[in-house]
């Protein structure tokens, strides 16, 4: 098998039996096992028996398994792969393709010396392809292949809508880390491209859920706990997890592949954003901005911090970093629009920007060290707010509200002169809007005299402020569960660490 990008490749597959994973594109093919991805699957499968041509995209942040996906669907069936080349002008791109065209057995077919010449070559060879499976286009990281000037999208655009649409039997899926490009020139293209696609699939991290059968199956011994701390620190990126050893413990393997000299995630954050963005310099400025507020800052909370100038640019590093999945953007309750603040939900970029200066010390045992300290349980306690805003659908589940249309805040305000601070709001159309509060400890919670008044007055100054007629809830998130006390009996609406392991 030709392989691309390794990190997208490593390791997903997996030796247990799972409903509804098993996908055979024709009957040549072996059956091989995925964790999760049950709706990319269905998605893959629909053009695989199809009656006519599949223009597909397929993007996500880097890391998150695509090119694996892809690959282990098709298997051996991919008629022609191509791949970018990072940093690659025009020309380094054409001799990638060029090589791969020989690599397939089309050694007389004249070097392409352009991308209108490559997408002849590749009509060429889907022509000469026999059988009746549909023909598999698989054109990977392709916005590395889309140079300046180049002119491939035009190539594209011709392969597909002068050629290929008009056939019934071909495949064509492209697929990109650079998910803000592949929204802006296939997704939302205006020209030729325009409403050309028939598929688009996001890859997402993993779930808890997903992460869990990923740990089974590797024979990585961690509980449910551990679990959780890994996904503070990795957030659902199988890459990351892939590097994880069985024979080591969570904090050991946490300083084996961060902390140490020769850590293999050393230098991961900066070469991530350097792949992903031109001049990334300033996407790290505003990440590292971003990742000392909690629930976020507004567009004029970033200038005013950063330094960045107001306009297009900023505009674009934003859209930019929302689109690739390491920023969201919401709208505070009662707030409009223009209001609107982003907050950074990738763990792993939380997680660099926390300990970075600490990392340069070649602590070999530092997380090991760390992890007993009243600072971890700061980190921990922040992390694990943004492990549950993640994992709404599973608190939703919990709730009973699955069918119910909610929107999901963060909320500041004020309390006899006091500042109050909800970090998830769950507002139902139901009338009803449910407080989180969020308490990661290694035991049951034991809510104190003093922490039960906290949240009366939270739910008193929500009130007051914004005026609601809904029913609030106070909703408290634990690791496991709340100590029986004359205290923490007053909440009755509870969601564990165990809830969010189930599968949405």
């Amino acid at each position: 098998m030709t392989t691309g990008n390794n990190s997208d490749i490593i390791v997903l597959m997996v030796a247990v039996t799972m409903q509804n994973t098993t996908v055979t594109a024709d009957n040549k093919r072996g059956i091989h096992m995925l964790i999760g991805r049950e709706s990319e699957i269905e998605a893959l499968q629909y053009c695989c028996d199809s009656g006519s041509s599949e223009f597909v995209v397929v993007y996500g942040r880097r890391r998150v398994g695509k090119t694996f996906l892809i690959k282990e669907f098709f298997g051996s069936n991919i008629t022609f792969y191509a791949t970018g080349v990072l940093n690659g002008y025009k020309n380094v791109q054409l001799d990638a393709w060029n090589e791969e065209m020989k690599r397939v057995g089309e050694p007389e077919l004249a070097k392409a010396g352009d991308w209108f010449d490559a997408f002849k070559n590749l009509n060429i060879l889907i022509e000469k392809t026999e059988g009746t499976n549909k023909k598999v286009v698989f054109l990977d990281e392709m916005p590395w292949m889309a140079t300046g000037r180049s002119k491939f999208l035009l190539g594209l655009d011709y392969f597909w809508n002068r050629w290929a649409f008009s056939r019934n039997d071909v495949i064509l899926i492209i697929c990109g880390s650079a998910a803000s490009w592949i929204t802006d020139k296939i997704i939302n293209n205006k020209a030729g491209l325009h409403n050309r696609l028939t598929q688009h699939i996001y890859v997402k991290p993993f779930s808890l859920h997903e992460c869990e059968l990923y740990y089974k199956n590797r024979n990585i011994p961690l509980t449910r706990y551990q679990m959780a701390e890994a996904y503070m620190i990795f957030g659902g990126i199988p890459y990351y997890l892939s590097l994880m050893k069985s024979h080591l413990s969570l904090y050991q393997n946490v300083d084996a592949m961060y902390f140490s000299e020769n850590a293999v995630l050393r230098n991961e954050l900066n070469n991530l954003y350097n792949s992903l963005f031109i001049n990334s310099e300033n996407y790290l400025i505003v990440i590292e901005t971003l990742a000392d507020k909690g629930i976020g800052l507004s567009r004029s909370d970033i200038i005013e911090t950063t330094k960045i100038a107001d306009g297009g640019s900023l505009t674009k590093i934003l859209n930019d970093l929302v689109t690739s999945g390491f920023i969201r953007k919401y709208v505070g309750y009662g707030k409009k629009e223009r209001d609107s603040i982003y907050q950074l939900i990738d763990f792993f970029s939380l997680f660099d920007m926390k300990f970075r200066r600490k990392r340069e010390e070649f602590n070999e045992n530092y997380w090991l060290g760390f992890s007993s300290t009243h600072a971890y349980s700061i980190w921990s306690g922040f992390s694990f707010e943004k492990l549950c805003l993640v994992h709404q659908n599973q608190i939703r589940k919990k709730l009973g509200i699955s069918g119910v249309l909610t929107s999901l805040f963060s909320w500041i305000g004020k309390h006899e002169d006091k500042k109050v601070q909800i970090d998830l709001i769950i507002d139902r159309n139901d009338n009803v809007i449910n407080l989180c509060e969020m308490k990661f400890s290694s035991g049951e919670y034991s809510v104190s005299k003093e922490y039960s008044a906290e949240l009366r007055r939270k739910k008193s100054a929500f009130s007051y402020s914004t005026k609601t007629r809904k029913a609030l809830v106070t909703t408290m998130v634990t690791t496991f569960g709340l100590v029986k006390n004359a205290y923490g009996m007053e909440i009755t609406s509870q969601v564990t660490l165990d809830d969010l392991f189930e599968n949405c």
